[in-house]
């Protein structure tokens, strides 16, 4: 049972971050056509997107980890 909770867990975990990125990809595309050039927002936005990335590649070793495969 435990493992299930886990498994659906890390799941709904990685849904979220992927939906998280797709809305942070969207927002850099649409206000840089409306507002213009922002360097420094740019920068900051396509960091978090990185961030998020960088998550879902913790949540693979983590569960390589678990596995016994590292």
């Amino acid at each position: 049972m435990k493992t299930t909770y886990q498994a659906y867990y890390q799941y709904e975990l990685k849904k979220l971050i992927n939906e998280n990125i797709e809305r942070l990809k969207e927002a850099l595309v649409s206000s840089y056509q409306i507002e213009g050039f922002d360097f420094s927002g740019y920068r900051h936005q396509v960091g978090r997107v990185e961030g998020l990335r960088m998550a879902l590649d913790l949540c693979e070793d983590a569960e390589a980890i678990v596995n016994g495969k590292e």
